[in-house]
């Protein structure tokens, strides 16, 4: 029970009650703490340590060297929608992804730094270019899709600024 005796000028009953409260709960917050000892926030307030930090040369140029960069498609010969995810292209301002307009979806980027949300790529890679208006059949053409895994490890790679690593 809160004592009804407060000493003038100290701590008011909505202070001293809410104070009361916290006290009452912490032993049942500190048990539900411990029943799941692998849960995690969602959050990242540190942004990603460096084992974590997804590589351009290591870890998405080979998926878009294998799936995307190939002849007919998004190739120095081909220029399909006029992009070129050749490895040393993807930055450039013209032809290629990172900061560069989507031809399928005006005001839309084709990679967003720092969203993966709303880069363009991701939707085609998703099938759902349709939904920020895009156009167009999803990626990879007459493909096999990226499998959920492929898409995250791009995913990160966006989310995580699409530095040129």
């Amino acid at each position: 029970m809160i004592s009804r005796t407060l000493v003038a000028g100290s701590v008011s009953p909505a202070v001293a009650l809410r104070s009361a409260l916290l006290l009452a709960m912490a032993p049942a917050l500190l048990l539900a703490s411990c029943a799941n000892d692998d849960a995690t926030l969602g959050v990242d307030l540190l942004g990603p340590t460096p084992s974590s930090m997804v590589s351009l040369r290591q870890d998405v140029q080979p998926i878009f060297t294998t799936s995307c960069a190939v002849s007919g498609c998004h190739d120095a010969g081909s220029l399909s929608a006029g992009m070129v995810l050749e490895e040393g292209r993807l930055f450039d301002p013209g032809e290629g992804i990172v900061g560069v307009p989507s031809q399928e979806a005006p005001g839309v980027l084709r990679v967003k730094p720092g969203s993966s949300a709303e880069s363009y790529l991701i939707h085609k890679l998703q099938g759902t270019q349709d939904t920020v208006g895009g156009a167009g059949d999803p990626m990879p053409l007459g493909g096999e899709p990226l499998s959920e895994a492929t898409l995250q490890v791009i995913r990160d790679w966006i989310d995580q600024g699409a530095l040129d690593n």
